[in-house]
């Protein structure tokens, strides 16, 4: 397993049932949901990532099993590319409420794997329901761009629906591993977008270059999903940048609607540590 590391002095946090301690002494508390923030002060501030709201939307929503082509794409991907060895490192990139964390894990045990994992996501409110969806994972809070692990401790990466931070994954990943980055493609909730506003914009789907990552696969996933109720409709809406950004006009279309059939329409792709 990716073992966590102090964000002060680098050294390995022992975890005990009610914190993280390191050699040094520095103490972080575990919260009742099993995650310890990792944040340190100059990193902290009044709210950081997702909130309450888009977090009860995304979990609402994917507990509906929407984005199951995904996540299926995803642990397909995991058992196809993951390293020959039976211990596999696992480590999610921001990884939210764990939905696709814990799909993973899952199906690389399945293949016969013995599995640690770890999960970081720089909003609290997002760990405290992945704790409760996956209490046998570490989880962190803290920052992508400042992964709070060791370099060369990975074995298989996620980064599903997160800041792209290049660098720190080919730092945290061992030579061979593998980077999993999902993102939505050009089309992805054209129909919900061309509903609420007058003017909508295709997604930029270029893939991300870093050096020390070679592109092995690229696989595109595309599914219509047919929301028949306005509860679906708003919490797919709310769980997306989408939902800070609209004014009261185009708020009021997206209120109307009570049916919608949208695509949901992905772009997974494989990179190799070089």
């Amino acid at each position: 397993m990716p073992e966590l590391l102090c964000p002060v002095c680098g050294g390995v946090l022992t975890q005990g049932e009610k914190a993280g301690i390191c050699s040094s002494g520095h103490s972080f508390d575990r919260a009742k949901s099993g995650y310890v923030n990792l944040l340190v002060a100059r990193q902290s501030g009044a709210q950081h990532g997702d909130d309450k709201e888009m977090v009860r939307a995304r979990r609402a929503f994917l507990d509906g099993g929407w984005y199951a082509p995904l996540r299926c794409a995803l642990c397909s991907a995991a058992v196809r590319h993951t390293p020959a060895e039976d211990t596999v490192d696992l480590l999610d990139a921001g990884c939210g409420e764990c939905y696709y964390t814990a799909a993973v894990a899952a199906a690389l045990r399945t293949a016969g794997k013995c599995v640690g994992a770890a999960g970081v996501d720089i909003s609290k409110d997002a760990l405290r329901w992945g704790g409760k969806r996956a209490p046998d994972l570490q989880l962190a809070v803290a920052s992508v761009f400042r992964l709070p692990v060791a370099a060369k401790s990975c074995d298989i990466l996620l980064n599903v629906f997160a800041p792209f931070a290049g660098e720190e994954y080919v730092r945290v990943l061992r030579p061979g591993g593998v980077l999993l980055h999902a993102a939505p493609d050009a089309m992805h909730l054209w129909e919900l977008k061309e509903a609420v506003y007058e003017t909508p914009y295709r997604n930029d789907a270029a893939p991300p270059v870093q050096a020390g990552l070679s592109l092995v696969e690229e696989e595109r996933i595309s599914a219509v999903l047919h929301l028949v109720r306005h509860e679906d409709i708003a919490s797919l809406f709310q769980m997306t940048p989408y939902a800070h950004k609209t004014g009261p006009a185009d708020a009021a279309r997206l209120d109307a609607l009570d049916t919608l059939d949208v695509t949901a329409a992905f772009v997974l792709r494989a990179y190799r540590r070089d």
